[in-house]
């Protein structure tokens, strides 16, 4: 017969008698100094991290410490190889660099260097070139007053000589010319009509005496043209073959 719940409280509200023991309880308080080996409950313990309580063993925080160490030492060893390593990158790295603006630097000194050396070797071949023109001109020129003061020795230490001028000059009139008169100074009249006598008489030429031609030199003319054998005109020729322009008397002063 089922027992109603009015009867079960009845029952457990009843005395227990004098010999009955009550049934065992573990319900108490237990002495820390039963307990080995247990620690506390925490709420962190349900994640897997719960503390170790007084019962650990000593030794496993000294691991703990000496593996903390040792991570900490192999990550400082890590850190110098890699500063090492970036050391050595960039010591490469500035050597190449300064190879190259080395290079760089010589190129660009070497062009700059040729350059200025071009052009001041230009500039020094100019003046060079310049200086001999001006040297060469300056020794045309005293050449070719030398060669007047000789020649106008000459004409005064031998004044025969204007004989061979005028046979130069008849010689040089056309066969075919008519009419040859050769015009002398008159000072040179008889050295010209002694000298040349033959050469006149050859081609029929008339000597004349005129003071118009200046001692050294003459004219012939014919009915062909004319043929200037002055001195200053001869002495103008020479002179300009030489590059000059120096005449033959000189010039009156200013």
């Amino acid at each position: 017969m089922p027992t109603n719940s009015s009867d079960a409280t009845k029952r457990e509200r009843a005395p227990l008698a004098a010999g009955d023991r009550p049934a065992p309880s573990y319900a108490r308080f237990i002495p820390r100094e039963e307990l080995h080996g247990f620690a506390a409950w925490t709420p962190d313990a349900l994640g897997g991290t719960a503390r170790h309580g007084t019962g650990a063993s000593p030794a496993e925080p000294a691991r703990a410490d000496a593996a903390t160490a040792a991570g900490a030492a192999a990550a400082a060893e890590a850190l110098q190889a890699q500063l090492h390593a970036a050391r050595q990158a960039g010591y490469q790295d500035g050597y190449r660099d300064g190879l190259v603006a080395l290079d760089n630097f010589k190129r660009s000194f070497a062009a700059q260097t040729t350059a200025q050396v071009g052009a001041l070797l230009e500039r020094f071949e100019g003046e060079l070139a310049a200086l001999e023109g001006e040297m060469a001109a300056a020794l045309a020129r005293t050449a070719v007053e030398l060669a007047r003061q000789v020649v106008r020795s000459e004409l005064e230490l031998r004044p025969e000589l204007v004989a061979r001028v005028a046979d130069d000059a008849v010689h040089a009139v056309l066969l075919s010319a008519r009419h040859i008169r050769v015009l002398v100074h008159p000072d040179d009249h008889a050295l010209v009509a002694q000298g040349a006598a033959d050469v006149l008489a050859a081609r029929g030429a008339r000597l004349v005496a005129t003071p118009e031609v200046a001692r050294g030199g003459c004219r012939v003319e014919s009915d062909l043209g004319e043929i200037d054998a002055g001195i200053a005109t001869r002495w103008a020729q020479a002179a300009a073959a030489l590059g000059q322009t120096l005449p033959w008397h000189d010039e009156d002063p200013a």
